[in-house]
């Protein structure tokens, strides 16, 4: 019986080992926020915050506002990382900002061959400008975008 009893007990500390070697050697998982491109999310930071980084301007931007909240906004597809830093520059939170496609009922995808292009349609049908999207159709929907823009600045002359 004794014999039995020191196998058992053996095999649960062979057991308990590995299981630790398992959870140390494990990554740890870290820490993201998912925003989809030309969106924006809120968040609300530690205290103490005073310097806010990301890694890949291109990917996402930071805005941090009074009161401790922070406005992460999507400005390209993948993945860079966020830094705060309180006033003697040690990290305080870094996480992973995950920036994905659109999403949502209202977006529908044409592909012409290789081409794509992208509309918004709610209800109708309306171009949409889309990281992805075939250059020329791209470039033709932002210039009408912005000179959509530049006549609502655009005072009005009286008659």
């Amino acid at each position: 019986m004794s014999a039995e009893f020191g196998r058992c007990r053996r095999l649960v500390g062979a057991l308990a080992w590995t299981l630790f070697a398992a959870v140390s050697v494990a990554p740890a998982q870290a820490d993201s926020v998912t925003v989809n491109v030309d969106e924006a999310r809120i968040m609300k930071l530690p205290e103490r915050i005073a310097t806010i980084v990301i890694g890949n301007p291109l990917i996402a931007d930071a805005t941090l506002q009074k009161g401790g909240f922070l406005i992460i906004t999507g400005k390209g597809y993948g993945a860079t990382n966020l830094l705060a830093l309180d006033h003697a520059g040690k990290v305080i939170m870094d996480k992973v900002v995950q920036v994905q496609g659109p999403v949502g009922d209202n977006l529908v995808v044409v592909y012409k061959g290789i081409a794509r292009e992208s509309y918004s349609c709610t209800p109708e049908c309306a171009p949409r400008i889309t990281l992805g999207d075939e250059a020329k159709f791209f470039n033709e929907t932002l210039a009408q975008s912005g000179n959509r823009a530049g006549q609502a600045q655009t005072p009005a002359t009286a008659k």
